[in-house]
């Protein structure tokens, strides 16, 4: 007799170009949650990790894995013309994108990935330098469509690190 597995939610749009232009927030997840992007977990410490914008500084409270992890946040452009970061927050146990996709720059017309392939190569470079993968399966996506979206994950990006012990991903530490 044959057991029938779960039906996996669909993370995708089901007809939706994930390689035209527009604005896309992306949230990756490290393998079970694992806090191990930043050096220590003390928030009073902790200032603004990771949420850069155009001109991103590293900072020192990246574990390993985490500096591994924001240079191949920062190599996607290199990949990928088209596409481009506008902002990133590297959290303890999750990533969170701003991405970009502008096909048509300085008249001319670039050819975009598809936002999967984009993801899967940088969870690819990172996998590579580490030796093994730090990864959950696949990534949560949401298409921006308005500036006013836009503005809010802006913000959410730029102050998630400071209110990560509100975070629906933070983990209380055992006593």
């Amino acid at each position: 007799m044959e057991t029938e597995l779960p039906k996996r939610k669909a993370n995708r749009l089901p007809t939706y170009d994930y390689a035209q232009n527009g604005a896309y927030f992306i949230t990756i997840c490290t393998q079970d949650r694992q806090e191990i992007l930043w050096a220590d977990n003390d928030l009073e410490t902790v200032e603004d990790v990771g949420a850069h914008s155009v001109r991103p500084q590293r900072s020192p409270h990246l574990s390993q894995a985490g500096k591994v992890v924001e240079d191949a946040i920062l190599q996607i452009h290199a990949h990928y013309p088209a596409v481009q970061l506008e902002k990133y927050a590297i959290m303890p146990n999750h990533v969170h994108l701003l991405l970009m996709i502008q096909r048509e720059q300085g008249g001319r017309t670039l050819c975009a990935p598809t936002l999967s392939l984009v993801i899967k190569q940088m969870k690819e470079n990172v996998t590579k330098h580490l030796g093994h993968s730090i990864w959950q399966k696949s990534f949560h996506d949401h298409v921006i469509r308005t500036q006013y979206g836009f503005e809010m994950i802006w913000q959410y990006i730029d102050t998630n690190p400071q209110n990560w012990h509100k975070d629906c991903f933070y983990k209380e530490p055992p006593p």
